[in-house]
């Protein structure tokens, strides 16, 4: 993708819409039961399934199959910003002291030897031999649409993106883009509302499926103004109005959109997906706009990880707000950056955890909540997050035993009593991590 192609998307998008319904011929758009969960989501707690161990999506090991791509090991956990510009070890050191250890898309003038010298990790949309990936064209398709016309090599504002005119190209593009790429290169790419919103499944899932090999999507619950309206965020009561702020302005759609590009993709070739966040105010300052808050973006992180989402991406552009920048972490340091700095070290200090399998059935709830389950080193994992804005009281019934329920980085611990424990989510933001002691591991 060129640089500019992320800052016209917004002017496109009406057109955008349009293009990508009628490119899906009529399709039907997805139902709530083909997007709320794959068939292996995190999140189930079905009483009378067994207890099984899965590994998280491409195994722990997969990063370790491309040229000198992304760590493999299960210390690593990627944590990325979009289409920085990085120009002198100011630059990285800034990001890096916020937690992050991934440019993910870049500008041209970025120098990204400086970025691997490092100790970083870069995916950009040009070749370079201390990549450690190659980011495909983004959103393509919002602004090409699902299909296979021929590409023109322009985009957005640059002339006639398909030929013929108006007719959908948006495969073509990633298959054009994959075949430029440096070879056995870790390729990714981020999609938006036609694959999430406004496509069929058969349609999004041709995207998501083959093209690449790490996949993310960008719905900004929080902040977007016009992602609540019934053909798009209306998908989650598959499409029969709008969402009110309740059940739209809420993190566990952050995890929704983690189970929409998992349950698109094959179960027998699954690939990590990433989540998107954003760490600002993207849409600029028309109605209906904020500033996501702290405690927003760490609900939103960790709904997705309970989803299953193997990365994080935060965009970094403000488009209205206080703080204009295409930099945040470091011209907004007051307002975010905090927060965010926390949440990436405890996602660090926790990356064994979440690289390791999920134990699914081990553990179930009664209670405004989505959990997951894992298993590393012998020991138990729970992590909660509220799946509405009331919340209130959570059950957890731990299936393989044990005393106690240590809440991490909250210096309390709960008894577990007749193999249950209860715990209080505050509000829809609210987030607990669980480490249980003093149990098994099911046979595992």
């Amino acid at each position: 993708m060129k640089p500019q192609t992320a800052w016209v998307l917004g002017a496109v998008a009406i057109a955008s819409i349009v293009l990508a319904v009628a490119a899906a011929g009529g399709g039907a758009p997805p139902s709530p039961s083909a997007t709320s969960a794959s068939s292996a989501s995190p999140t189930q707690n079905v009483t009378a399934a067994p207890i099984a161990l899965r590994q998280v999506d491409g195994g722990q090991a997969y990063y370790a199959q491309f040229r000198a791509g992304l760590p493999a090991e299960d210390s690593f956990f990627p944590i990325g910003v979009w289409l920085e510009s990085v120009l002198d070890k100011g630059n990285v050191s800034m990001d890096s002291d916020a937690g992050i250890n991934t440019y993910v898309e870049l500008t041209a003038n970025s120098n990204v030897q400086l970025i691997r010298d490092f100790g970083m990790f870069a995916l950009p949309s040009f070749p370079h031999e201390a990549a450690a990936g190659y980011t495909l064209s983004d959103e393509v398709d919002m602004w090409a649409g699902p299909g296979d016309a021929q590409w023109t090599g322009n985009y957005p504002g640059e002339g006639p993106v398909c030929s013929p005119d108006g007719t959908p190209c948006g495969y073509t593009i990633q298959r054009d883009r994959r075949a430029l790429a440096p070879k056995e290169a870790m390729l990714y790419a981020n999609y938006g509302k036609g694959v999430t919103f406004w496509e069929s499944d058969t349609v999004a899932a041709k995207f998501v499926r083959g093209l690449q090999d790490v996949v993310s999507a960008d719905n900004y619950w929080f902040t977007d103004p016009n992602i609540c309206g019934k053909g798009e965020g209306g998908a989650i009561v598959d499409y029969t109005r709008d969402l009110n702020p309740d059940e739209c302005r809420l993190a566990a759609n952050y995890g929704w959109t983690i189970d929409r590009l998992r349950a698109l993709q094959d179960p027998s070739a699954m690939i990590p997906v990433w989540a998107f966040i954003e760490n600002g105010h993207p849409s600029g300052d028309v109605e209906g706009t904020k500033t996501i808050t702290g405690p927003e973006l760490r609900a939103a992180v960790w709904s997705s990880l309970i989803h299953g989402a193997r990365g994080i991406i935060y965009f970094n552009h403000n488009f209205g707000g206080p703080c204009v920048t295409q930099h945040v972490i470091r011209d907004c340091g007051k307002d975010i950056v905090p927060t965010l700095t926390n949440v990436n070290k405890q996602i660090t200090a926790l990356a064994p955890v979440l690289n390791a399998p999920f134990l699914d059935n081990a553990v179930t709830t009664t209670g405004p909540v989505d959990q997951a389950t894992k298993l590393h080193n012998g020991k138990v994992y729970v992590f909660a997050g509220a799946n509405n804005n009331t919340a209130g009281a959570a059950t957890f019934t731990v299936k393989c035993g044990g005393s106690t329920a240590v809440v991490i980085d909250e210096d309390r611990t709960i008894p577990i009593a007749d193999g249950t424990f209860t715990d209080t989510f505050a509000d829809g933001n609210a987030v607990h991590l669980y480490r249980i002691e003093g149990g098994g591991t099911c046979g595992f």
